[in-house]
Protein backbone atom coordinates (compact mmCIF):
# COMPACT_ATOMS: atom_id res chain seq x y z
CA UNK A 1 0.00 0.00 0.00
CA UNK A 2 1.68 3.18 -1.22
CA UNK A 3 0.97 6.75 -0.22
CA UNK A 4 0.26 7.87 -3.80
CA UNK A 5 -2.33 5.11 -4.09
CA UNK A 6 -4.05 6.30 -0.93
CA UNK A 7 -3.93 9.90 -2.14
CA UNK A 8 -5.54 8.90 -5.44
CA UNK A 9 -8.19 6.92 -3.57
CA UNK A 10 -9.09 9.84 -1.28
CA UNK A 11 -9.28 12.25 -4.24
CA UNK A 12 -11.60 9.92 -6.15
CA UNK A 13 -13.90 9.63 -3.12
CA UNK A 14 -13.89 13.39 -2.47
CA UNK A 15 -14.52 14.36 -6.09
CA UNK A 16 -16.63 11.29 -7.01
CA UNK A 17 -14.73 11.12 -10.29
CA UNK A 18 -11.59 9.42 -11.61
CA UNK A 19 -11.03 12.11 -14.23
CA UNK A 20 -11.37 15.02 -11.77
CA UNK A 21 -9.06 13.24 -9.32
CA UNK A 22 -6.49 12.84 -12.06
CA UNK A 23 -6.70 16.55 -12.90
CA UNK A 24 -6.30 17.56 -9.25
CA UNK A 25 -3.29 15.28 -8.80
CA UNK A 26 -1.74 16.14 -12.20
CA UNK A 27 -1.84 12.47 -13.17
CA UNK A 28 -3.37 10.65 -16.10
CA UNK A 29 -6.72 8.96 -15.54
CA UNK A 30 -5.25 5.48 -16.28
CA UNK A 31 -2.67 6.12 -13.53
CA UNK A 32 -5.37 6.97 -10.98
CA UNK A 33 -7.37 3.92 -12.08
CA UNK A 34 -4.25 1.78 -11.68
CA UNK A 35 -3.70 3.12 -8.15
CA UNK A 36 -7.24 2.16 -7.12
CA UNK A 37 -7.02 -1.26 -8.76
CA UNK A 38 -3.72 -1.97 -7.01
CA UNK A 39 -5.29 -1.11 -3.64
CA UNK A 40 -8.27 -3.33 -4.39
CA UNK A 41 -6.03 -6.23 -5.40
CA UNK A 42 -3.82 -5.85 -2.33
CA UNK A 43 -6.79 -5.57 0.05
CA UNK A 44 -8.82 -8.18 -1.88
CA UNK A 45 -11.98 -6.09 -1.84
CA UNK A 46 -13.86 -3.61 -4.02
CA UNK A 47 -13.29 -0.05 -2.81
CA UNK A 48 -15.06 2.10 -5.42
CA UNK A 49 -18.47 1.66 -7.04
CA UNK A 50 -18.31 2.78 -10.66
CA UNK A 51 -21.63 4.03 -12.05
CA UNK A 52 -20.90 5.62 -15.42
CA UNK A 53 -18.89 8.75 -14.69
CA UNK A 54 -19.77 8.78 -10.97
CA UNK A 55 -17.55 7.01 -8.42
CA UNK A 56 -18.67 6.33 -4.84
CA UNK A 57 -17.03 4.30 -2.05
CA UNK A 58 -18.22 0.83 -1.11
CA UNK A 59 -18.63 -0.09 2.56
CA UNK A 60 -15.02 -1.32 2.54
CA UNK A 61 -14.03 1.91 0.82
CA UNK A 62 -15.70 3.91 3.59
CA UNK A 63 -13.57 2.10 6.18
CA UNK A 64 -10.34 2.64 4.24
CA UNK A 65 -11.27 6.28 3.62
CA UNK A 66 -11.24 7.04 7.35
CA UNK A 67 -7.74 5.61 7.77
CA UNK A 68 -6.45 7.11 4.51
CA UNK A 69 -7.60 10.63 5.43
CA UNK A 70 -5.84 10.32 8.79
CA UNK A 71 -2.62 9.21 7.07
CA UNK A 72 -2.81 12.11 4.62
CA UNK A 73 -3.59 14.52 7.44
CA UNK A 74 -0.41 13.48 9.26
CA UNK A 75 1.49 14.09 6.02
CA UNK A 76 -0.17 17.50 5.64
CA UNK A 77 0.78 18.44 9.19
CA UNK A 78 4.41 17.57 8.46
CA UNK A 79 4.31 19.57 5.22
CA UNK A 80 2.71 22.51 7.01
CA UNK A 81 5.36 22.58 9.73
CA UNK A 82 8.15 22.37 7.15
CA UNK A 83 6.50 24.99 4.93
CA UNK A 84 6.07 27.35 7.87
CA UNK A 85 9.71 26.75 8.78
CA UNK A 86 10.67 27.74 5.25
CA UNK A 87 8.31 30.74 5.28
CA UNK A 88 5.66 29.39 2.85
CA UNK A 89 2.32 27.83 3.92
CA UNK A 90 0.66 25.53 1.35
CA UNK A 91 -2.28 23.15 1.41
CA UNK A 92 -5.87 22.45 0.42
CA UNK A 93 -9.25 22.88 2.12
CA UNK A 94 -12.47 21.10 1.14
CA UNK A 95 -15.69 22.98 1.94
CA UNK A 96 -19.24 21.77 1.34
CA UNK A 97 -21.84 24.51 1.24
CA UNK A 98 -25.50 25.01 0.52
CA UNK A 99 -26.19 27.11 -2.56
CA UNK A 100 -26.88 30.54 -1.02
CA UNK A 101 -23.69 30.82 1.05
CA UNK A 102 -21.68 29.16 -1.74
CA UNK A 103 -22.69 31.91 -4.17
CA UNK A 104 -23.09 34.91 -1.89
CA UNK A 105 -20.87 34.42 1.21
CA UNK A 106 -17.98 32.08 0.41
CA UNK A 107 -16.38 34.15 -2.38
CA UNK A 108 -15.63 37.04 -0.02
CA UNK A 109 -14.53 34.72 2.79
CA UNK A 110 -12.13 32.85 0.54
CA UNK A 111 -10.82 36.04 -1.06
CA UNK A 112 -9.94 37.58 2.31
CA UNK A 113 -8.37 34.36 3.60
CA UNK A 114 -6.42 33.91 0.35
CA UNK A 115 -5.00 37.41 0.66
CA UNK A 116 -3.24 36.18 3.81
CA UNK A 117 -2.56 32.61 2.63
CA UNK A 118 -2.24 32.74 -1.18
CA UNK A 119 -0.80 29.21 -1.51
CA UNK A 120 -3.80 27.46 0.07
CA UNK A 121 -6.25 26.10 -2.52
CA UNK A 122 -9.95 25.22 -2.13
CA UNK A 123 -12.37 22.57 -3.34
CA UNK A 124 -15.97 23.84 -2.99
CA UNK A 125 -18.81 21.29 -3.17
CA UNK A 126 -22.43 22.42 -3.46
CA UNK A 127 -24.84 20.37 -1.34
CA UNK A 128 -28.13 21.01 0.42
CA UNK A 129 -27.74 21.74 4.14
CA UNK A 130 -28.51 18.18 5.23
CA UNK A 131 -25.87 16.71 2.91
CA UNK A 132 -23.31 19.31 4.00
CA UNK A 133 -23.59 18.04 7.57
CA UNK A 134 -23.31 14.44 6.35
CA UNK A 135 -20.20 15.32 4.31
CA UNK A 136 -18.52 16.69 7.43
CA UNK A 137 -19.54 13.77 9.62
CA UNK A 138 -18.38 11.22 7.03
CA UNK A 139 -15.07 12.99 6.43
CA UNK A 140 -15.71 14.13 2.84
CA UNK A 141 -15.39 17.82 3.75
CA UNK A 142 -13.22 19.75 6.18
CA UNK A 143 -15.90 22.36 6.84
CA UNK A 144 -19.38 23.36 5.77
CA UNK A 145 -21.67 26.37 5.57
CA UNK A 146 -25.38 25.72 6.06
CA UNK A 147 -28.66 27.56 6.45
CA UNK A 148 -30.08 25.25 9.11
CA UNK A 149 -28.94 22.99 11.93
CA UNK A 150 -29.74 19.29 11.60
CA UNK A 151 -29.85 17.89 15.12
CA UNK A 152 -31.57 14.53 15.22
CA UNK A 153 -31.02 12.70 11.97
CA UNK A 154 -27.38 13.68 11.54
CA UNK A 155 -26.28 13.39 15.21
CA UNK A 156 -25.15 16.87 16.16
CA UNK A 157 -22.94 15.60 18.98
CA UNK A 158 -20.15 15.56 16.43
CA UNK A 159 -20.88 18.89 14.72
CA UNK A 160 -20.19 22.38 16.06
CA UNK A 161 -21.96 25.38 14.49
CA UNK A 162 -20.71 28.96 14.45
CA UNK A 163 -23.25 31.61 13.42
CA UNK A 164 -21.68 33.81 10.74
CA UNK A 165 -24.52 35.95 9.34
CA UNK A 166 -28.27 36.51 9.68
CA UNK A 167 -30.57 36.07 6.72
CA UNK A 168 -34.24 36.70 5.97
CA UNK A 169 -36.51 34.85 3.57
CA UNK A 170 -38.89 36.81 1.36
CA UNK A 171 -41.67 36.07 -1.09
CA UNK A 172 -40.79 36.69 -4.73
CA UNK A 173 -43.38 37.09 -7.47
CA UNK A 174 -43.50 38.09 -11.12
CA UNK A 175 -43.60 41.85 -11.68
CA UNK A 176 -47.10 41.96 -13.14
CA UNK A 177 -50.63 43.17 -12.37
CA UNK A 178 -51.40 40.13 -10.19
CA UNK A 179 -49.08 41.63 -7.57
CA UNK A 180 -49.86 45.38 -7.46
CA UNK A 181 -48.28 46.12 -4.06
CA UNK A 182 -45.02 47.98 -3.51
CA UNK A 183 -41.82 46.04 -2.98
CA UNK A 184 -41.19 45.14 0.67
CA UNK A 185 -44.92 45.23 1.49
CA UNK A 186 -46.41 42.62 3.84
CA UNK A 187 -48.95 40.19 2.40
CA UNK A 188 -51.13 37.46 3.93
CA UNK A 189 -50.10 33.85 3.38
CA UNK A 190 -53.55 33.25 1.87
CA UNK A 191 -52.59 35.61 -0.95
CA UNK A 192 -49.42 33.61 -1.49
CA UNK A 193 -51.29 30.31 -1.67
CA UNK A 194 -53.55 31.52 -4.46
CA UNK A 195 -50.63 30.93 -6.81
CA UNK A 196 -48.51 27.94 -7.77
CA UNK A 197 -45.51 27.72 -5.46
CA UNK A 198 -41.98 26.87 -6.58
CA UNK A 199 -39.77 25.75 -3.70
CA UNK A 200 -36.34 24.25 -3.04
CA UNK A 201 -35.84 20.50 -2.71
CA UNK A 202 -36.26 18.62 0.58
CA UNK A 203 -33.07 18.89 2.64
CA UNK A 204 -32.35 22.53 1.90
CA UNK A 205 -32.25 25.00 4.81
CA UNK A 206 -34.73 27.26 3.01
CA UNK A 207 -37.24 24.45 2.56
CA UNK A 208 -36.83 23.37 6.20
CA UNK A 209 -37.62 26.88 7.49
CA UNK A 210 -40.64 27.21 5.21
CA UNK A 211 -42.06 23.87 6.32
CA UNK A 212 -41.54 24.69 10.00
CA UNK A 213 -43.39 28.00 9.66
CA UNK A 214 -46.12 27.14 7.17
CA UNK A 215 -47.06 23.66 8.38
CA UNK A 216 -47.75 23.21 12.10
CA UNK A 217 -46.90 19.89 13.72
CA UNK A 218 -50.08 17.92 14.25
CA UNK A 219 -52.20 20.63 12.63
CA UNK A 220 -51.85 21.93 9.10
CA UNK A 221 -51.42 25.67 8.74
CA UNK A 222 -52.52 25.46 5.12
CA UNK A 223 -54.62 23.12 3.08
CA UNK A 224 -52.77 20.08 1.71
CA UNK A 225 -53.85 21.04 -1.83
CA UNK A 226 -51.48 24.01 -1.66
CA UNK A 227 -48.47 21.71 -1.45
CA UNK A 228 -49.90 19.20 -3.88
CA UNK A 229 -49.58 21.82 -6.63
CA UNK A 230 -46.12 22.96 -5.57
CA UNK A 231 -43.11 22.43 -7.83
CA UNK A 232 -39.72 21.59 -6.32
CA UNK A 233 -36.45 22.63 -7.98
CA UNK A 234 -32.89 22.14 -6.71
CA UNK A 235 -31.37 25.18 -8.41
CA UNK A 236 -32.11 28.54 -6.78
CA UNK A 237 -31.17 30.46 -9.93
CA UNK A 238 -33.67 28.39 -11.92
CA UNK A 239 -36.37 29.18 -9.36
CA UNK A 240 -35.86 32.91 -9.93
CA UNK A 241 -36.14 32.43 -13.71
CA UNK A 242 -39.35 30.44 -13.32
CA UNK A 243 -40.82 33.23 -11.18
CA UNK A 244 -39.68 35.95 -13.60
CA UNK A 245 -41.59 34.41 -16.49
CA UNK A 246 -44.76 33.97 -14.44
CA UNK A 247 -44.78 30.23 -13.69
CA UNK A 248 -45.33 30.75 -9.97
CA UNK A 249 -44.14 32.40 -6.77
CA UNK A 250 -41.45 31.37 -4.33
CA UNK A 251 -39.82 32.02 -0.96
CA UNK A 252 -36.07 32.64 -1.14
CA UNK A 253 -33.19 34.32 0.65
CA UNK A 254 -33.08 38.11 0.36
CA UNK A 255 -29.37 37.80 -0.41
CA UNK A 256 -30.13 36.13 -3.73
CA UNK A 257 -32.55 38.63 -5.32
CA UNK A 258 -30.91 42.06 -4.99
CA UNK A 259 -30.04 42.32 -8.69
CA UNK A 260 -33.44 41.11 -9.89
CA UNK A 261 -35.22 43.63 -7.65
CA UNK A 262 -33.01 46.45 -9.00
CA UNK A 263 -33.79 45.39 -12.58
CA UNK A 264 -37.50 45.14 -11.81
CA UNK A 265 -37.76 41.61 -13.19
CA UNK A 266 -39.39 40.31 -10.00
CA UNK A 267 -41.06 41.77 -6.89
CA UNK A 268 -40.32 41.08 -3.23
CA UNK A 269 -42.71 40.85 -0.27
CA UNK A 270 -42.83 39.61 3.32
CA UNK A 271 -45.45 37.41 4.98
CA UNK A 272 -47.55 38.94 7.74
CA UNK A 273 -47.14 37.43 11.22
CA UNK A 274 -44.65 34.78 10.06
CA UNK A 275 -41.01 34.91 11.12
CA UNK A 276 -38.78 33.72 8.28
CA UNK A 277 -35.49 34.91 9.72
CA UNK A 278 -32.61 32.48 9.99
CA UNK A 279 -28.83 32.32 10.30
CA UNK A 280 -26.06 30.80 8.24
CA UNK A 281 -23.63 28.63 10.15
CA UNK A 282 -20.02 27.57 9.72
CA UNK A 283 -19.96 23.87 10.65
CA UNK A 284 -17.11 21.50 11.51
CA UNK A 285 -16.48 18.13 13.18
CA UNK A 286 -15.69 18.60 16.85
CA UNK A 287 -14.15 15.16 17.42
CA UNK A 288 -11.72 15.16 14.51
CA UNK A 289 -8.22 16.55 14.92
CA UNK A 290 -7.79 19.57 12.66
CA UNK A 291 -4.68 19.99 10.57
CA UNK A 292 -2.74 23.26 11.04
CA UNK A 293 -4.27 24.68 7.85
CA UNK A 294 -7.77 23.71 8.95
CA UNK A 295 -7.14 25.35 12.33
CA UNK A 296 -5.99 28.54 10.60
CA UNK A 297 -9.19 28.66 8.55
CA UNK A 298 -11.46 27.93 11.52
CA UNK A 299 -9.69 30.57 13.59
CA UNK A 300 -10.06 33.04 10.71
CA UNK A 301 -13.84 32.41 10.70
CA UNK A 302 -14.01 32.86 14.47
CA UNK A 303 -12.10 36.12 14.22
CA UNK A 304 -14.28 37.60 11.49
CA UNK A 305 -17.80 36.78 12.77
Amino acid sequence: MEFRQLESFVKVVNLKSFSKAAQELYLTQPTVTSHIQSLEEELETLLINRYGKKATPTEAGEILYQYATNIIQVKDMAKFDLSAYNGKIQGELIISSSSVPRNYLLPEIIKDFSDEYPDISFIINERDSAKVVKDIKDGYADFGIVGAKYNEKYDDRYIDYIEIIEDRLCVITPNNSDFPWENNSYIDKEELFKHRMILREKGSGTRKLIEENLILEGEKAVDKDVFDKTSYIEDGEAIKKFVEIGLGVSIVSELTVEHEIERGSIKKFYLKDIDLNRSFYFAYHNKRELSPIQKRFRDYILKTV
